[in-house]
C-alpha cells in the first residue's frame, strides 16, 4: 500500500468533484470542476461502537438510520465532534476539562459516511487515510476491507484498493477506530498540557477517495540541485511512480510543464498491476536546467519563491490521472563548526535559526486560517523556524503556509516515546521502540511522512530522535529509507546532545533551561542553555498572557490571588505551578497587588527575558548556530511557554522576540556591558554610529557616550564597552542604545533597563530545567516612575480585508514613558483583537520623543466588531493604572 501524496493545500483547494459524485461526500456551495481526488469531509457521523447493536456489516451499508448518531466533518478527533455538537462542555473554560470522563473513549467509535455515485467507477478507485488514531476495521457496502492489524500506527498514511467495490448510487463507507493503548508510540502532548481525554483518538487528518483511470500518477517528487558557486543555475529531477490498476497492458504517456518554459513527455507501456518508477532528469530533457531561477529563501534572507509541476499521465487518449506539486528551488545542508556544533545553511548561506515549538490545538481543531495567522506572526517576530514533534500538524496546511511565507519547518518525532511515564511502557537509554514490530511501524511511518511532505521547500530537517538518540538499528533503518525517498535534506539524530555509533556526534544541545532565568544568563552559561551552539528547546519558562487573557481563562473567582485554577493552566509535572516565575517577578519589580498590577509586570519580565535569550544567540555567532524557544503557541489557554496565547493575544515575550531578532539591531550583552551592532541584511550599513545615553529614575542624563564604526552585511560588530554608572538615587537605570546612519538619521533603537544589583545565579544547584538565582536584580523602582502624559492620535481605515491603524505618540512631558501597551479591541465586546500585526508594541518614549506606529487588523480579527482602540504604560497618565509597589 502506498501513502498518498496530496495535491496542494486543503485551505485553499476547492472539495472538487467528478462528473459521476454527487454532493453528499463535499459541500454543495464548492465547484465541481472534473478531478481525480475527492476530499472526504462533510457528511460524516460517529458514535461508540458500544453505543450501537448493529453489526458491521449493517453500519456499512447503506440507508442505516443514523439520526441518534453525532453529525461531524474530517479530520476530527472524537472529543472534538463531540464539543462541537454541544455533548461534551467546552474544555478550554475554567476547569470543564477536568469534568469531562475518559470512560466514553476506552472502546472503539465508528466513523461512517455516505457517497453517491452516478456510475460504478474503473478500476483506479482507492480510500486515503492521512492519519488514523491509532488503529482501524474500515468497511465499505457491508464488507470488510482491511483490519486493525494492517492499519495500525498514528503516523500511517494507507491507500486501499476500492476497485469493484463500489457502486453507482449510494455507498456505504464505515471505520471503526481504536484508540491508542499504553505503549502504543502515538500523536500527543507531553507535559506542555493536560492529555484529552480521549487521546486524540479518530480520524485526525482527512480521508481522500481517488478515481482515476487504468493508470494512476503517486509518490510525484521534485528534486532540485543548484549551484552553490554562483547561484545562478539549477537542474530539476522529475519521480513519479505509474501504477496500472486494469487487467490490460496500458500505454501511459506522461505530460508535465512548469510554468511556460518547460514541457515533458514520455511514453511508458505497463503491463496488468505493474507499478513502476519514472524519472524526467535533465539528461533527456536539457530544459529541466533552469538559467537564473527565482530560489526560495526563508524569512528575512530573501522571497520565498514558489514553482509548480503540472503532471498527467493519458491512456487511450484521455487524461487517467494528473497532479500539481508546488516546489522550491533551495538547498539545504548541515555542518559542523570547529567546536562541533551543528548548524544550517540555504542556498550555500550559512544562517542562525531562529524559532520556537509548534504545537496543534487540544483537540487537534485548528482551522487554515488559525494555522495561516501564526505563520504569519512567525515570519511578524522575524523568526525564521518552528520545530515540531507530537503531530507534525494536522494537515498539510501548515507545510503550504511555511512555504508560502519562507519560514523553515523542523519535523521529527517526540519525546512521548522516550519515557516510560509518557509512553506507558517499559523504556531503556534508546526509549519505548525496540521490538522488531516497532521499529517496522515506525520507520514505514517516517517513510510515510516524508513522501508526503517532501516537496515543501520549508522542510529543513527530518528529526529522528527527541531527547535520547533512537536505537541504533532502528536509526539505520531511519536513514535507510530517508536514502531511497528524500537524499535532499539532512537528518538530525536527535535533538538533545549525544554520540551515536550510527552517524556520530548530534552536535545540538537540550540543556534547558525550562524554567524562570534572568536575562543574564543567556551571556554568562557556557555549560547548559546558554548562548553557544544549536538550542534545540530552551527558553525563560512561564509567559502569562495580558490582563483580558487571563479573565478569559479564569473563572472571576479565581482573578486573583493566584489559586489551584491558574496552576491547572501550568505545564505538567515540574512545570504545573507559577512558584519560580512569581519569586523572581515579587523580588525584582514588586509584590503584586491585584491581577492587573500582575499582569502588567508580568509582560516587562516576559520582554526582558525573551529579548535576552534571542539576542544573546543573535550577538554570539559563530559560536551560536541555532535557538528554538519552548514553545511559540499553546494547545490550550495557558500561563506556560508561549509568544502568544490561545486566542492568538501576543505577550511582552513576542515583541521581545520581535526586537531581538530584526535585520538591524543594536543590542546590550548582560555580560561585558557592550554595545553589539547586527546587520543580518545582505547590504552593508556603512560608518554608522552607535549611541548610548544612561537615564536614571527620574530620567535623567547620567552619563552618555557614542563610537562610530563600519559595518559590513552581514557583520557583528562590538561597537563600545558601557562606561561605568555613576551612584543612582534607587537601584535601576535606563540604557538607551540607538544607532545613527547618515546624517544623524535613527536606523534602529533599544531601551534596556538594569539593576545596579544585578541577577546572581546559584550555579552548583543547576537541574535539567533550570538555574536558580541566587540573587535577584532589584527593579522594583520601576514602580516610582514619575507620571508621564502622552499625546496621541490615531487614524483608523477600511481595507478589503479589514484596517489599518496609524498611531502617532508624542512623549510631551520630561520623563520617560515606559513600556506602552497599544491595543485593539471590539467596541461592544470590550475583547481584544487578535491577530494584530503592529509594527511595534510595548515601547517606550525618551522625554520629547515621537513614534509612528503601524497596525494590519484582518477583518476576522474582531470577530464582526467595530475596532476600538487603546493604549496603557506603566507610568502613563490617561490610560490604565501603572505597575504598583507593594511595599509603597
Amino acid at each position: 500500500m502506498r501513502p498518498a501524496v496530496f495535491n496542494g493545500p486543503p485551505a485553499v483547494l476547492p472539495c472538487l468533484l467528478l462528473a459521476f459524485v454527487t454532493a453528499v461526500a463535499c459541500d454543495e456551495r464548492q465547484a465541481t470542476a472534473p478531478a481525480t481526488r475527492v476530499e472526504l469531509r462533510e457528511g460524516w457521523q460517529i458514535v461508540a461502537a458500544a453505543a450501537v447493536e448493529a453489526t458491521p456489516e449493517a453500519i456499512s451499508s447503506p440507508g442505516l438510520d443514523t439520526s441518534s448518531w453525532t453529525s461531524t466533518s474530517v479530520p476530527t478527533t472524537v472529543l472534538a465532534a463531540l464539543v462541537r455538537s454541544g455533548e461534551v462542555v467546552d474544555p478550554y473554560l475554567g476547569r470543564n476539562l477536568e469534568t469531562i470522563s475518559t470512560k466514553p473513549f476506552a472502546g472503539p467509535w465508528w466513523y461512517r459516511t455516505e457517497i453517491e455515485l452516478d456510475e460504478r467507477p474503473g478500476p483506479g478507485a482507492r480510500l486515503v487515510f492521512a492519519g488514523i488514531n491509532y488503529s482501524a476495521d474500515v468497511w465499505l457496502n457491508g464488507r470488510k476491507l482491511a483490519d486493525r492489524v494492517e492499519l495500525v500506527g498514528a503516523f500511517r498514511m494507507f491507500d486501499l484498493d476500492v476497485s469493484g467495490r463500489l457502486v453507482a448510487g449510494k455507498n456505504a463507507l464505515a471505520v471503526l477506530v481504536y484508540p491508542p493503548q499504553p505503549g502504543d508510540p502515538t500523536i500527543g502532548f507531553v507535559d506542555w498540557n493536560p492529555k484529552p481525554p480521549d487521546r486524540s483518538m479518530g480520524l485526525w487528518r482527512g480521508v481522500t477517495l481517488r478515481l482515476t483511470g487504468g493508470v494512476a500518477l503517486d509518490e510525484v517528487f521534485v528534486r532540485t540541485d543548484l549551484d552553490l558557486e554562483t547561484l545562478d543555475r539549477a537542474s530539476l529531477v522529475v519521480r513519479a511512480t505509474l501504477s496500472n490498476h486494469s487487467a490490460e497492458s496500458l500505454e501511459a504517456v506522461v505530460r508535465g510543464t512548469i510554468g511556460q518554459a518547460i514541457d515533458l513527455e514520455r511514453t511508458e507501456t505497463l503491463a496488468p498491476g505493474e507499478s513502476r518508477d519514472i524519472e524526467l532528469s535533465p539528461r533527456d530533457f536539457p530544459q529541466l536546467v533552469i538559467d537564473h531561477p527565482r530560489l526560495w529563501w526563508p524569512n528575512l534572507l530573501g522571497e520565498p519563491n514558489l514553482y509548480q509541476l503540472d503532471l498527467e499521465v493519458k491512456t487511450n487518449g484521455r487524461v487517467s490521472d494528473s497532479r500539481a506539486v508546488t516546489f522550491g528551488i533551495r538547498h539545504v545542508a548541515d555542518y559542523l563548526t570547529a567546536e562541533g556544533y551543528r548548524g544550517y545553511a540555504v542556498n550555500g548561506k550559512k544562517i542562525l535559526i531562529r524559532g520556537g515549538g509548534w504545537t496543534d490545538d487540544l483537540m487537534l481543531a485548528d482551522d487554515p486560517r488559525k494555522i495561516e495567522d501564526q505563520i504569519r506572526y512567525v515570519r511578524h517576530m522575524n523568526l525564521n523556524a518552528i520545530r515540531l514533534e507530537g503531530f507534525w500538524g494536522s494537515g498539510e496546511e501548515l507545510y503550504d503556509f511555511a512555504d508560502r511565507y519562507g519560514i523553515l519547518v523542523i519535523a521529527g518525532w517526540s519525546c512521548q516515546w522516550e519515557w516510560e511515564n509518557m509512553l506507558g511502557g517499559p523504556v531503556d537509554r534508546f526509549g519505548g521502540i525496540d521490538t522488531d514490530d516497532e521499529m517496522s511501524l515506525i520507520s514505514r511511518s517516517l517513510r510515510d511522512q516524508v513522501l508526503w511532505l517532501r516537496n515543501h521547500p520549508s522542510v529543513l530537517v527530518w528529526v529522528l530522535g527527541s531527547d535520547l538518540l533512537p536505537r541504533p538499528e532502528l536509526e539505520r533503518r531511519y536513514r535507510g529509507e530517508l536514502a531511497e525517498v528524500d537524499p535532499t535534506r539532512p537528518a538530525l539524530v536527535s535533538c538533545a546532545r549525544g554520540v551515536s555509533e550510527v552517524s556520530g556526534p548530534s552536535g545540538v544541545k537540550m540543556n534547558g533551561p525550562y524554567d524562570w532565568v534572568p536575562p543574564n544568563y543567556w551571556y554568562l552559561d557556557n555549560e547548559r542553555g546558554g548562548a553557544y551552539g544549536f538550542n534545540t528547546e530552551t527558553g525563560p519558562g512561564p509567559q502569562p498572557p495580558p490582563v483580558d487573557s487571563i479573565r478569559r481563562m479564569l473563572p472571576p473567582e479565581s482573578w486573583w490571588p493566584i489559586d489551584a485554577a491558574w496552576e491547572y493552566r501550568c505545564g505538567r509535572g515540574r512545570f504545573r505551578t507559577l512558584d519560580r516565575y512569581r519569586t523572581a517577578l515579587d523580588a525584582r519589580y514588586g509584590e503584586s497587588l491585584d491581577l492587573e498590577d500582575f499582569a502588567r509586570k508580568a509582560q516587562v519580565a516576559n520582554y526582558e527575558g525573551m529579548r535576552a535569550m534571542f539576542e544573546a544567540f543573535s550577538i554570539r555567532r559563530p559560536a551560536t548556530t541555532g535557538i528554538i524557544q519552548w514553545m511559540l503557541n499553546s494547545a490550550w489557554p495557558e500561563m506556560y511557554w508561549q509568544l502568544y496565547d490561545h486566542d492568538l493575544v501576543p505577550n511582552g515575550a513576542f515583541y521581545g522576540a520581535r526586537d531581538a531578532s530584526r535585520p538591524v539591531n543594536i543590542a546590550y550583552d548582560y555580560a561585558d556591558r557592550g554595545i553589539v551592532v547586527v546587520n543580518d541584511t545582505d547590504q552593508p550599513l556603512g560608518s554608522v554610529t552607535a549611541r548610548v545615553r544612561v537615564f536614571d529614575l527620574r530620567s535623567r542624563l547620567v552619563a552618555e557616550t557614542a563610537e562610530t564604526v563600519t559595518v559590513e552585511a552581514g557583520a557583528i560588530v562590538r561597537a563600545l564597552t558601557l562606561p561605568e554608572i555613576p551612584e543612582l538615587e534607587g537601584n535601576a537605570y535606563f540604557i538607551d542604545a540607538r544607532l545613527l546612519g547618515a546624517e544623524g538619521a535613527e536606523l534602529v533603537s533599544s531601551l534596556y533597563w538594569l539593576s545596579t544589583q544585578p541577577d546572581v545565579l546559584d550555579w552548583k544547584a543547576s537541574e535539567w530545567w533550570v538555574t536558580p538565582a541566587a540573587r535577584h536584580a532589584d527593579l522594583t523602582g520601576l514602580a516610582h516612575l514619575p507620571q508621564v502624559e502622552l499625546e496621541v492620535d490615531h487614524d483608523l481605515r477600511a481595507t478589503d480585508d479589514g484596517w489599518i491603524l496609524e498611531v502617532s505618540l508624542e512623549n510631551s512631558s520630561d520623563g520617560i514613558a515606559f513600556f506602552v501597551e497599544l491595543s485593539v479591541a471590539g467596541a461592544q465586546s470590550g475583547r481584544l483583537a487578535a491577530p494584530v500585526l503592529w509594527s511595534d508594541n510595548y515601547l517606550s518614549l525618551l522625554p520629547g520623543e515621537r513614534r509612528q506606529v503601524r497596525a494590519e487588523i484582518p477583518a476576522h480579527a474582531l470577530r464582526r466588531e467595530e475596532p476600538r482602540f487603546r493604549y496603557s504604560g506603566i507610568n502613563v497618565r490617561g490610560s490604565a493604572p501603572g505597575m504598583v509597589d507593594a511595599r509603597r
